[in-house]
């Protein structure tokens, strides 16, 4: 980029100076490393989410990296939220929801004992551990998606209500009343609660 500067001297002309390359504009600058650095920080997250939503940890990271794709696409608009994180986790709430992605998924598989065994505490007897877990991962593919994921946002992601209806897209008021009957329909599903039955 040529910058005319002015001339010191009165009979003498101005004087080009070239400077190394053009400025980046301030939004352009902004958001050149964001998404990059949001990845970077994110992704294990978002991986163990859509993990957790789909049951195969193998499918759940092709999920995130189509959100990925499209969120690359639309970065500049992403980037204006106030929280673009909770954007991307409402980018793979909706990918799983989508009619799209029900042909590939057709049932929750629970993943890997070890990817479990990470999350549980220690257990007396392991055989009865795993017994509960798959036992509890059968009860939850039952549940009609949006319930599902509204568990999963609020106990396996620690989210409050506010911040899950706004990755689903809802009110709070819903999000309350999915939970309130997912938690319904585990109760009288569970086989230990004699209660019920």
């Amino acid at each position: 980029m040529t910058v005319w500067m002015p001339a010191a001297d009165p009979s003498s002309a101005p004087t080009p100076r070239v400077e190394a390359r053009a400025p980046v504009p301030p939004h352009e600058a902004a958001t050149a490393g964001t998404l990059e650095e949001l990845v970077r920080t994110h992704l294990p997250g978002l991986i163990r989410y859509a993990t957790v939503l789909v049951g195969d940890q193998h499918t759940a990271a092709d999920l995130v990296q189509e959100v990925l794709l499209r969120a690359h696409q639309r970065w500049r608009r992403i980037a204006l939220t106030d929280r673009p994180d909770l954007y991307l986790r409402r980018m793979v709430t909706n990918e799983h929801l989508s009619w799209r992605r029900r042909w590939h998924v057709r049932m929750i598989q629970p993943t890997g004992d070890e990817v479990l065994a990470r999350h549980a505490g220690a257990a007396g007897d392991l055989a009865e551990g795993h017994a509960e877990k798959d036992a509890m991962w059968q009860r939850l593919a039952e549940l009609p998606p949006r319930q599902r994921t509204v568990l999963v946002l609020r106990y396996y992601e620690g989210l409050p209500d506010v911040e899950t209806a706004a990755v689903l897209g809802t009110s709070a008021a819903t999000v309350r009343s999915h939970a309130s009957r997912a938690l319904a329909t585990l109760r009288r599903t569970d086989p230990t609660n004699l209660e019920t039955r």
